[in-house]
């Protein structure tokens, strides 16, 4: 059998473009769409102790996504020293804020992994409606799809500064207690040491109220930003997790 030659202009820039990307790419690409697994890039809102960290690594191993907490990968890119982790050092090193431009390029070089693949679980950005458009950009701009669900993990704030303010820490391995609902057996006492538990500086109900209100006027923009597209998901994270995991899983079955 032979082909007509083409003379479609949109299916000559097809195939140049195809030509742009190498054959393991092209091939892994072939491959996921083949298995039927769906591309999923979502993003999770939610302030401290609303269970964000429990259900991120559950999300990505069902999914095979990528967790990409802006935090541990502006620290993992100064380690590396990649250059927008020298960027970000340099910023960081004389008292600035990281810009978005340095945030979006570390988020830039960790979807072109290959674990990322089938899409990505983003933690903790973006932050402002100005960083959600240039997402977007870049996702557009580097052809990895766009975001398919921003879901907000809400719990009460009177419900966080309980869960938080009792908190307990044993410095030297980070093993945590709660002093109502994970008491260690000796009150004060890490169960493996014997040694002193402390609180965090920063868990106490004044700083907590300010940072839950700074996360929420922060967050009503974005989420707005997203809700005008359809994307987003407000779930009630009170919950057990296996309650919050099957909400999620609903959403993502969409």
């Amino acid at each position: 059998l032979g082909f007509a030659a083409t003379s479609n202009p949109d299916e000559h820039q097809t195939m140049e473009a195809l030509k742009s990307f190498n054959t393991t790419d092209l091939l892994a690409e072939l491959k996921r769409r083949m298995e039927g697994k769906p591309k999923k890039n979502i993003i999770l809102v939610g302030p401290p102790g609303s269970g964000k960290g429990t259900q991120a690594p559950l999300i990505k191993e069902k999914y095979e996504l990528c967790h990409l907490a802006t935090g541990d990968l502006l620290r993992a890119a100064v380690e590396a020293g990649t250059d927008m982790g020298k960027k970000a050092k340099s910023v960081m090193e004389s008292g600035g804020l990281v810009s978005d431009e340095i945030v979006i390029g570390i988020i830039k070089d960790n979807i072109a992994a290959p674990e990322c693949n089938n899409g990505f679980i983003l933690d903790g950005f973006p932050r402002t409606v100005t960083q959600a458009e240039k997402l977007d950009g870049m996702l557009i701009e580097q052809g990895a799809g766009k975001i398919d669900a921003v879901i907000e993990f809400k719990v009460p704030d009177e419900t966080l500064v309980e869960r938080i303010c009792g908190r307990l820490v044993h410095p030297a391995s980070g093993r945590s207690y709660h002093e109502k609902f994970a008491p260690p057996k000796v009150a004060g006492k890490d169960d493996q040491t014997g040694e002193p538990l402390i609180k965090r500086k920063d868990d106490n109900e004044e700083t907590l109220k300010k940072r839950l209100d700074a996360f929420h006027k922060q967050t009503k923009p974005v989420v707005d930003y997203y809700a005008k597209q359809g994307l987003y998901s407000p779930i009630d994270a009170n919950r057990k997790s296996d309650a919050v995991s099957a909400t999620i899983a609903a959403i993502l079955a969409k």
